[in-house]
């Protein structure tokens, strides 16, 4: 051996010989004559050694050693490479660690008893010497965690467990912690006291990694270990994780030369700086999925969840897991008659089980491109190839889903149903009449999180029309209560763009087709709880149109459903959370009513259950944010009641948990408004306080926030509403401050957003209230200005919108108790102000004396009579 080696030397070129020296010795051992035996160690060192010549390392390789001739190989190589730059030693086998002292097993390893084994087994340590005495650089490369060695049965690893007693309390699976070693790195297979699988190819996990990785250009050693590493975890879903231990005094890179690294080993790079608590996360959530890990650490690292908390990350990584499990099966199942067609899907496929999302979506455009180029050669070709294309943008799109790339999803699928419409509805199988409408439903809750209602809108309504042909051809019941769903979802982007009667109008329509699909399913009860949703709909609907008998009764019937549904599944979470949300419209509604003893019930039981759910999850975001939801409705019912102090802790309690919501996930849009509602909240209770400088600084903030979500979605109605409150709140204590101008201007600003949106929709009672309260606001400052025109023009426009309002529903305290206001202000600047003043202090009695005028409001009695004392 030692003659081989000294003629290899001989053979190596002048200019190699200048070179720096890198040598390596490779021990690889698998059968083993008294433990048992392995199927790839000798597979991996050949492997290995053509891996390093190509590194230019001189490669000694010994295979199926007894410890005797493993001791020689180590004599040799110490004395042969002496002087080399870079050492290298490698071995494959079976490993243990015995009372802490780390050891490699030879063939003719015997394990009858502790002592027996030390003497047959090679210390590591001998290894490390060898490596220091031999080079200024040592790498030693331990693929040799391979479990049970002695238990004479087929298995997987490369550990060590022991049927001998005195071994068995000695004796650790796996290798031990080596400690860092001066001068040299040490690589193992898998983590300390961890085993390592064998593999069930040619090659172990490990090697297979190792020698995939080794030659990476531009690689520092350490680098190059955190590929394998990430590699080795990634492909055995969180099983095996190797380990390295490092002592090298300068950098060293097997391969020089630096190129831009592919997707995938930039992936695994990045994979190395997840924190535990976030791999813990991914491994669950795949594990739930049955999916690799790969492609939710992909979404996790470009998505910069660093910030989220436990339970929105967890909700973005099975949002992520969930569309790559529906990608991943459609990928599987869907066929093309063109072969290429299909070998590009399924290499598409291992792109996106692997995290390179990005190499999915290009082998998929491929995929595409071939079929665009088709259809357009050949006439006959062009249904069938633009279905196919149609069917690989989709998968794209899926894809991109799976990313959380939004954008490009919603790209993909623009084109899928563009694709559809180039082959003509009549053309297309059910596999694909299926794929139209799923494709229609992600684009509608695409366009919803990116704040599109106008383009979810489109693709909702688009949604709705497909499911009607569907459900006109189809006896299916899904298919049917899907077209109702279907329905409410179209009818949720019509609320949000405050298009009341169209979204009543499809809410209607869900109820009428969900009643009659659940008394003919009686036992589908997921559609009973759409049909409760959709009472829900249509009662927040009546409520805002002023119908609240009929808004309590469909409150009344969702209520009854939910109490069943939660009755049925005591132990499902989110059945308990219907229950909370029906039970705050129904307080909602006592309180407008002026039933404020029927409301803080209806509150408090909602209360109590987000309590309970809150506690059983204390880190869950949405459990969290349904209390502050109900701190909220508390306050203001406190405030109703005159309990300003008690309001204002309400609100800060409520105030505090979405502060902390919005540190942890501070991209979400909803957070974020609840913080704007929250400090107006606040400062409503402030100023009840007559607390003016710190009420406006709370306006203030909740206006900063507002006027950021107005400008990102000019066409949602509930954030532009958010800021013309915000504006009016500001404006209100400006005009208590003496400045009318700023007063003034920012009314002004108000009324220009209250009156677009009144005019968008007359239906909408509370916007025509806002209009009214911004009216009332102006005329009250055109008064200070002596404006008595500007005025009495302001007040009479208020208060004919009152009037109508008030009567379109005598039931409404609120409304009738707003009518009393606009008279006050309208008798400022009435040619008969007794007369107004009296029908105001009428008005005013009736609501007391029937227990609908609350007490902070029971001061107006005495105000008006007070007034009516001083008009001549």
């Amino acid at each position: 051996m030692r003659l081989l080696f000294a003629l290899l030397l001989m053979l190596m070129s002048t200019a190699a010989a200048v070179a720096e020296r890198r040598v390596a010795l490779i021990i690889a051992d698998d059968d083993y004559r008294l433990i048992r035996p392995l199927a790839n160690p000798v597979h991996d060192g050949e492997a290995m050694a053509a891996a390093l010549k190509k590194l230019g390392f001189e490669v000694v390789l010994e295979t199926n050693r007894d410890l005797r001739r493993m001791r020689r190989a180590l004599d040799d190589f110490r004395q042969d490479a002496k002087g080399a730059d870079v050492a290298l030693v490698y071995f494959s086998g079976h490993g243990v660690e015995i009372s802490g002292d780390n050891r490699l097993l030879p063939v003719d390893a015997d394990p009858s008893s502790l002592d027996a084994l030390e003497k047959t087994s090679l210390p590591l340590e001998e290894v490390r010497k060898t490596v220091a005495a031999t080079a200024k650089v040592g790498l030693i490369m331990l693929d040799a965690c391979r479990s049970d060695p002695f238990s004479g049965t087929v298995g997987d690893g490369r550990g060590a467990t022991s049927l001998v007693k005195d071994v068995v309390e000695n004796v650790r699976p796996g290798l031990g912690r080596t400690g860092r070693a001066e001068n040299i790195l040490f690589a193992f297979s898998a983590a300390p006291g961890e085993t390592a699988a064998d593999g069930t190819g040619q090659n172990s996990p490990f090697t297979t990694a190792l020698t995939k990785y080794l030659g990476t250009s531009g690689l520092e050693i350490r680098s190059v270990l955190t590929l394998v590493q990430q590699e080795v975890y990634d492909l055995s879903r969180g099983k095996q994780l190797p380990y390295v231990e490092s002592g090298l005094p300068k950098l060293f890179f097997a391969a020089a030369a630096k190129e831009q690294l592919p997707e995938r080993e930039r992936l695994l790079l990045a994979m190395a700086d997840v924190t535990p608590e976030m791999r813990g996360e991914v491994e669950q959530v795949a594990s739930d999925a049955d999916m690799p890990l790969a492609p939710l650490y992909g979404v996790l690292i470009s998505s910069d969840a660093s910030h989220l908390s436990a339970e929105s990350l967890n909700a973005r990584l099975r949002e992520a897991a969930d569309a790559f499990v529906k990608v991943r099966g459609e990928m599987r199942t869907l066929a093309s008659d063109d072969p290429q067609v299909t070998e590009l899907r399924r290499q598409a496929e291992e792109q996106l089980s692997l995290g390179a999302f990005d190499g999915a979506r290009a082998i998929l455009a491929k995929a595409a491109d071939i079929d665009n180029v088709s259809r357009n050669a050949l006439k006959a070709n062009f249904v069938n190839r633009t279905l196919s294309e149609a069917a690989t943008r989709f998968l794209s799109g899926g894809a991109a889903r799976a990313d959380l790339d939004y954008a490009t999803a919603i790209k993909d699928y623009e084109s899928v149903l563009a694709l559809y419409g180039e082959a003509g509805q009549t053309d297309l199988t059910l596999d694909h009449a299926d794929r139209q409408i799923r494709t229609l439903d992600e684009l509608g809750k695409l366009y919803t999180l990116v704040g599109n209602t106008d383009a979810a809108g489109r693709a909702f309504a688009a949604l709705v029309s497909n499911l009607e042909l569907r459900s006109a051809r189809e006896t299916d019941p899904s298919v049917k209560r899907d077209f109702a769903v279907s329905h409410i979802k179209l009818g949720n982007i019509r609320l949000a763009q405050g298009d009341l009667p169209e979204a009543l109008e499809n809410y209607q329509t869900a109820r009428t087709m969900l009643r009659d699909l659940t008394k003919a399913e009686p036992d589908r009860l997921p559609w009973l709880g759409d049909f409760a949703m959709a009472d829900d709909k249509i009662g927040n609907v009546l409520v805002t149109q002023g119908d609240l008998a009929g808004a309590a009764q469909v409150y009344q019937e969702s209520l009854s459903i939910k109490k069943q549904l939660a009755d049925n599944e005591p132990e499902r979470a989110e059945l308990q959370r219907d229950l909370t949300i029906t039970y705050d419209e129904i307080g909602g509604l006592a309180r407008v009513m002026g039933r404020l003893d029927n409301a803080q019930m209806a509150y408090e039981e909602s209360l109590k259950v987000r309590l309970a759910l809150a506690e059983k999850k204390p880190r869950d975001a949405e459990r969290q944010r349904d209390v502050s939801v109900s701190h909220d409705t508390i306050g203001d019912l406190k405030r109703e009641r005159g309990d300003a102090a008690g309001a204002l802790a309400s609100y800060k309690a409520g105030h505090a948990i979405v502060e902390q919501l919005v540190g942890r996930d501070p991209d979400n849009s909803e957070l974020k408004r609840d913080l704007s509602v929250g400090n107006a909240k606040i400062g409503n209770a402030l100023s009840d306080q007559e607390d003016w400088p710190v009420a406006l600084a709370a306006y203030r903030q909740a206006l900063s926030i507002a006027r950021v979500l107005a400008a990102s979605d000019p066409a949602n109605a509930d954030w532009q509403r958010d800021l013309s409150v915000s504006l009016e709140k500001v404006a209100g204590i400006l005009a208590i401050q003496g400045d009318r101008a700023g007063a003034l201007k920012a009314y002004i600003d108000s009324f220009a957003i209250a009156d677009r949106l009144a005019k968008l929709d007359p239906a909408n009672a509370d916007w025509q209230r806002d209009l009214s309260i911004t009216l009332s606001e102006i005329g009250m400052l055109k008064a200070k200005q002596r404006d008595v025109k500007g005025a009495r023009q302001a007040f009479q426009d208020s208060l004919d919108i009152r009037q109508q309002l008030a009567r379109s529903d005598p039931n409404n305290a609120t409304w009738q108790r707003d009518l009393v206001v606009a008279m006050i202000d309208y008798a400022q600047v009435a040619k008969n102000p007794k007369a107004v003043l009296s029908q105001a202090l009428d008005m005013t009695l009736e609501l007391d004396r029937s227990g609908r005028l609350a007490p902070r409001y029971k001061f107006m009695i005495k105000f008006l009579r007070d007034r009516l004392a001083k008009v001549k």
